[in-house]
């Protein structure tokens, strides 16, 4: 696996009625990043920018600019709304199995 590929893809829906699309790396969420209009950039996008740019010189890792993408799509209303969170699914088994012991 390329190191600048996301394990799992970020699914995002860019504008109300268009497709999902799904971006599979560091490079795609750049290219996202880049086409942000000016006027709604702001610190989660700045972080994710930093995230991404940082991993493609090896400052931050795939995950870290996964994560803060993620981050931005949630924050900008873009993560579609089957994107399951990291860590969230474990938690929700680990409750279950709990409230039934």
């Amino acid at each position: 696996m390329d190191r600048l590929q996301f394990e799992v893809p970020v699914r995002i829906t860019p504008a109300p009625g268009l497709p999902v699309e799904e971006i599979y790396s560091v490079e795609q969420a750049l290219d996202f990043l880049q086409n942000w209009p000016k006027r709604r950039q702001g610190k989660v996008y700045d972080a994710a920018f930093n995230a991404c740019f940082g991993a493609t010189v090896d400052v931050a890792s795939a995950e870290e600019a996964c994560r803060a993408f993620m981050a931005f799509c949630r924050v900008s209303g873009l993560l579609a709304r089957d994107m399951m969170f990291p860590g969230k699914r474990g938690n929700a088994a680990r409750a279950f199995r709990e409230a039934r012991a």
